[in-house]
């Protein structure tokens, strides 16, 4: 299957060729004729598998040109600032030889930009909730022409608690219009959601819910919590860490680790909710250019964030909810790339190595010989310490420590 098959005009397959792309993704083949024969779409394709292309190219297609003052006739709602942000850069690219405008909403940064490009008139504004809301309550938007609405990342949406700030949106959009739906994974929620918005829309699913990509080699380090930022240092040293994307579970242990690992002389850069959208796009832009080869960052960076040539993705926390290890593995390997995800676990954190493995339906393979091994890593012995009540095992593993200690003076 090409582009040339899937319907596409001229200059479209123009823009594809100019963009790089040689051939289709599985979720772009089976999105782009539908969307271009009107039908609404449910889309559920993993991270990184070329879902915005999947919309952005036929809407480009199909949104015709108009004289005068532009009335916005495309929205798409996105989770996070760096996500809307991205699918501008789309709608940039593939629409460079039309005369289509766009615009970014979002906050974080001042509103007086977008505002004068929203006065300037644009076509397509691809927004996050609360700063659409904020520009829709002083006058500056109105969703009465939309056409084409997109709702991208629906279950980030709900994760983050924006789904009643959609709801209120949608309110606002003509009952007349084609909507999109994508999400990486289908709760009831987004279920529900989606029959209350779409007409008879066709679902399109590009791989198995939640299933990491075959091509990242997934490894677990069972080490001790203090010895954890020592692990991470022996393993960025290795030169074939080149770009590194670092998860941990808070905003302040992710500062405190950049701060470390610079420290050592390794370049890095924190990235979360707390920081100011200069600096989020700052780390980002100095992460892509590679002045920086370490990005640490909270879960806001697991979802949404396309970055290329990411070599290696670190789990310094396991994530407490299963489904956010996918999205965060799914970082690397992108585009048909393999890669690399290797998470530390504690014996705090066994639980949550359980869960991610019923998830994705297969063991993580175990790095046996490593530098900061713990008292308790055997594979044998993770199911009996994961019975064990907490108290008892944190005990274990003071014990064993204290044992090994002995035995080696």
């Amino acid at each position: 299957m090409t582009f040339h098959d899937l319907q596409l005009n001229s200059a479209m397959l123009g823009a594809v060729k100019r963009v790089g792309y040689s051939e289709p993704t599985p979720i772009q083949v089976r999105a782009i004729p539908h969307i271009l024969g009107g039908r609404d779409i449910v889309g559920c394709a993993e991270t990184g598998s070329g879902k915005t292309a999947a919309f952005v190219l036929p809407i480009v297609q199909m949104l015709e040109p108009v004289r005068g003052k532009k009335p916005i006739r495309v929205l798409v709602l996105a989770p996070t600032r760096e996500l809307a942000a991205q699918i501008d850069e789309e709608f940039g690219k593939f629409g460079r030889e039309s005369s289509l405008r766009h615009a970014a909403i979002f906050g974080g940064v001042g509103q007086q930009p977008q505002v004068n490009a929203l006065r300037r008139g644009v076509d397509i504004v691809v927004a996050t909730p609360g700063r659409l809301q904020d520009l829709m309550n002083q006058g500056f938007i109105r969703l009465d022409k939309i056409e084409f609405f997109v709702l991208d990342e629906a279950d980030r949406m709900l994760d983050m608690g924006f789904i009643h700030d959609v709801k209120r949106i949608i309110k606002r959009l003509p009952k007349l219009r084609q909507t999109m739906l994508f999400s990486a994974t289908m709760p009831q929620a987004i279920q529900d959601l989606s029959r209350s918005i779409l007409t008879d829309p066709v679902k399109v699913e590009a791989n198995p819910q939640a299933t990491p990509v075959e091509s990242i080699a997934q490894s677990i380090y069972f080490v001790e919590s203090g010895d954890k930022r020592a692990l991470l240092k022996h393993i960025l040293h290795d030169p074939a860490s080149e770009r590194v994307l670092v998860f941990t579970r808070t905003k302040h242990r992710a500062n405190n680790l950049a701060k470390q690992l610079n420290r050592a002389r390794i370049p890095a850069e924190a990235i979360h909710g707390n920081k100011s959208q200069t600096a989020r796009t700052r780390a980002l832009a100095q992460f892509k250019s590679g002045r920086t080869a370490v990005l640490v960052a909270t879960d806001i960076a697991a979802r949404g964030l396309d970055i290329e040539s990411v070599t290696h993705v670190i789990n310094f926390d396991l994530p407490n909810i299963p489904e956010s290890y996918v999205h965060r593995i799914g970082r690397t390997a992108r585009a048909g790339a393999s890669g690399i995800a290797y998470s530390f676990c504690d014996v705090d954190e066994r639980k949550y190595l359980r869960e991610i493995e019923e998830l994705i339906r297969k063991p993580i393979s175990v790095v046996a010989e490593h530098p900061y091994r713990s008292a308790i890593d055997a594979p044998q012995r993770l199911a009996q310490a994961s019975k064990a009540p907490r108290k008892n095992r944190r005990r274990r593993a003071w014990r064993s420590r204290q044992s090994s200690r002995g035995r080696s003076a």
